[in-house]
């Protein structure tokens, strides 16, 4: 029966043919649902002149790497997630092991789904079939779905592992059934051949692990209802969207299968409600990839359900939200690969984004440059890989826009200001990622996956992140817990902001910045661009009346990134005392960094153009050196980064400024000086 939440109406539904939210909506959408075995749009594999690589419609450079990757995995043992690994988290914080088992398991089924798809009526096929049924048994046997760092079994029931009366529907969940449907999907009748009543099993542990949970615990934390929306929205009811759409096919589950799919819309319109209409992600640009742009996909397989009846990316109609989030992910580009990272983002992610699903929405949306963009990344054989889930692959093998479009160079903006989390990223010039990059964040400390980083700058050369953001580590229980902020990269102190008398930033939305000021170029091509805000209520200091922080690019032959810092602060302690802990303007470093007197200059990463920083030369310096022991954090900056520290405790202002610097071009990392910019900018795409 319908609750008042069950009804929510929002930008989507302003928009789509639709009645009002609710049981009238849901018998409108059930009479416009296409048939569950035409409901996903990807063809079968038994539509062989889609399938077969020979015929010319399927990407058969990605394909045939992945069906080399599948040969690989015959004869091996599937991994094996175990009561062990499972329950590390709650000994030890040790989340990874088992997801990555988990993983594991799911990377290899999709393989060999690829795999059995392409050679679907060959000799020997049937190799291909029989690895699909056993990862799906598998996954069928697993005692969860959930991953353990999700599970409320621990709570609920005080049990470390699972339990399987009470499923929690989480990302894995998601996952696991949708990956189950895009199988039934592709090779249903291959499996009913081959082994009859394996789909019927699916169909069971989709409904007790999934649609039921869903239907009847209206509670989830990640529907939203409280306002706190997040990526886990998009992320699980696009999953959800999938399984309902193909896995509800019985001749009584129609009005049931309407109603999941009626839910799931309310689910994303509350979503796309909490989207800004700049399209910002203030989780960052590694997790738009997992939030809005799972949004967009599950709309675009909606408007496909429904025989496009229900389309909310036509570029006509779609909310501004939609269309400005298309954007996100290119004015986040500083070059190559590299991108800014906020929040819990790596800078240069390790994993190939699903780039034809920003293709496909901005076609869809109608943003030429976020089409370019994705183009600009398109590698041949390697358009799409199994870690990004199975549906997201069969959908890159299968887009005929995705494989006949030409390729694109990146459009690189100049200058993009998000008003509504307070970034700018500016560069020297448009569509040229040679030369030098600021950003700069304001915002506040309680955005989602936050780091304490209100004022941060980001400085590349020629792209490539020379003052740094340093991201993340690997995941444990510690990371979203109450101890979150004890992890060194989370923390103000290493991010490239003051501390002020010997405090960082605090946590909370409270610790924002004000008074936040965009200075752009307009239509002025060598004017500056940056921004002033002031820091001190991010700082629990008392005090501390100002800290006025200005970034801004300047443009021309002698380029250049000026970081000025001037604040009113008391000098004396809380006690009376004199004798003040130190006040230092901190800058967190990528490459190898000498120091002298007013100076430091950086020879960074890939061979980018060095780079001087300069103060006043009565500044006390220091660097402090980071090794890097985790491997999410090496894998971008290699066995260390370095802090350079600002004694300002005696003064009331600083400037910094930031140029390429001549002298130092030639002193690259060895076998590796800087890279013409011609090339650096054939890298770009």
């Amino acid at each position: 029966m319908d609750t008042p939440q069950d009804r929510f109406a929002g930008p989507l539904a302003a928009t789509l043919p639709l009645p009002p939210p609710g049981a009238e909506r849901a018998a409108a959408l059930d009479a416009l649902l296409l048939p569950p075995d035409a409901a996903l749009p990807v063809p079968p594999a038994t539509e062989r002149g889609r399938w077969d690589p020979a015929r010319g419609a399927l990407d058969a450079a990605t394909a045939t790497a992945v069906v080399d990757r599948a040969e690989a995995d015959l004869g091996t043992p599937w991994p094996l997630p175990l009561a062990s690994t499972a329950a590390r988290l709650h000994r030890d914080g040790d989340r990874d092991t088992h997801e990555q088992l988990v993983h594991g398991r799911e990377r290899r089924l999709s393989r060999a789904a690829v795999a059995a798809a392409v050679s679907l009526g060959a000799p020997g096929a049937d190799r291909w079939l029989d690895e699909v049924a056993d990862g799906v048994w598998q996954l069928c046997e697993q005692s969860s779905w959930c991953w353990p760092a999700h599970d409320d079994s621990r709570l609920r029931h005080g049990s470390v592992l699972p339990t399987v009366t009470d499923p929690y529907l989480d990302l894995g969940a998601g996952e696991v059934v949708g990956q189950l449907a895009w199988v039934d999907h592709l090779l249903g009748a291959g499996l009913d051949a081959r082994y009859p009543g394996l789909r019927a099993r699916v169909r069971h542990e989709a409904r007790a692990r999934v649609v039921e949970p869903f239907l009847r615990r209206r509670d989830w934390h990640w529907l939203g209802r409280d306002g706190d929306v997040h990526n886990w929205n998009p992320w699980i009811h696009g999953n959800v969207l999938v399984a309902a759409l193909r896995l509800l096919d019985g001749e009584h589950e129609t009005a049931e299968r309407a109603r999941v799919v009626e839910l799931v819309l309310q689910g994303l319109d509350r979503y796309v409600g909490c989207l800004p209409d700049d399209g910002a992600i203030d989780e960052g640009y590694a997790y738009w990839w997992n939030g809005a742009c799972r949004a967009l996909e599950a709309l675009d397989v909606l408007a496909h359900a429904t025989g496009g009846a229900v389309d909310a990316l036509d570029a006509g109609r779609s909310p501004a939200a939609l269309r400005g989030t298309v954007a996100f992910p290119h004015r986040m580009h500083l070059g190559g690969a590299w991108y800014l990272n906020l929040a819990d983002g790596q800078a240069r992610p390790h994993l190939t984004p699903p780039w034809r699903a920003l293709h496909r929405a901005a076609l869809r949306t109608g943003d030429p440059d976020a089409a370019a963009h994705a183009l600009a990344h398109r590698v041949a054989g390697a358009g799409a890989e199994e870690q990004q889930g199975l549906g997201r692959l069969l959908r890159a093998l299968t887009d005929r826009d995705w494989q006949a479009t030409s390729d694109a160079l990146p459009p690189l903006p100049a200058e993009t200001w998000l008003g509504s989390t307070e970034v700018l990223v500016a560069r020297e010039r448009t569509g040229d990622a040679a030369g030098l990059a600021l950003a700069v964040k304001g915002g506040h400390n309680a955005e989602a996956h936050n780091h304490n980083d209100v004022g941060s700058v980001v400085v590349a050369s020629d792209g490539v992140p020379v003052v740094v953001d340093a991201g993340r580590p690997t995941y444990t229980a510690q990371t979203f817990g109450p101890d979150r902020y004890r992890i060194w990269t989370m923390q103000s102190s290493w991010h490239s902001v003051p501390e002020v008398a010997g405090t960082a930033q605090a946590v909370g939305a409270g610790a924002r910045a004000r008074d936040v000021r965009p200075a752009l170029r307009g239509d002025d091509a060598g004017a500056p661009s940056g921004v002033t805000l002031d820091l001190a209520a991010a700082y629990p200091v008392a005090g501390l009346r100002s800290w006025r922080r200005s970034a801004r690019l300047e443009r021309g032959p002698d380029a250049r990134v000026v970081v000025s810092d001037a604040w009113d602060l008391d000098d004396r302690r809380d006690d009376g005392r004199d004798d003040p802990a130190a006040t230092t303007v901190r800058f967190l470093l990528a490459g190898d960094v000498s120091l002298t007197p007013g100076s430091a200059v950086v020879v960074p990463l890939d061979g980018a153009p060095p780079l001087r920083l300069t103060w006043p030369p009565d500044v006390p310096a220091a660097l402090v050196d980071r090794p890097l022991d985790d491997p999410v954090l090496s894998e971008v900056w290699g066995d260390r980064l370095a802090r350079l520290d600002l004694d300002v405790t005696a003064r009331a202002d600083l400037q910094v400024a930031i140029a390429r610097d001549v002298d130092a071009e030639g002193a690259g990392r060895p076998g590796g000086g800087p890279s013409p910019a011609a090339a650096r900018r054939k890298s770009d795409h």
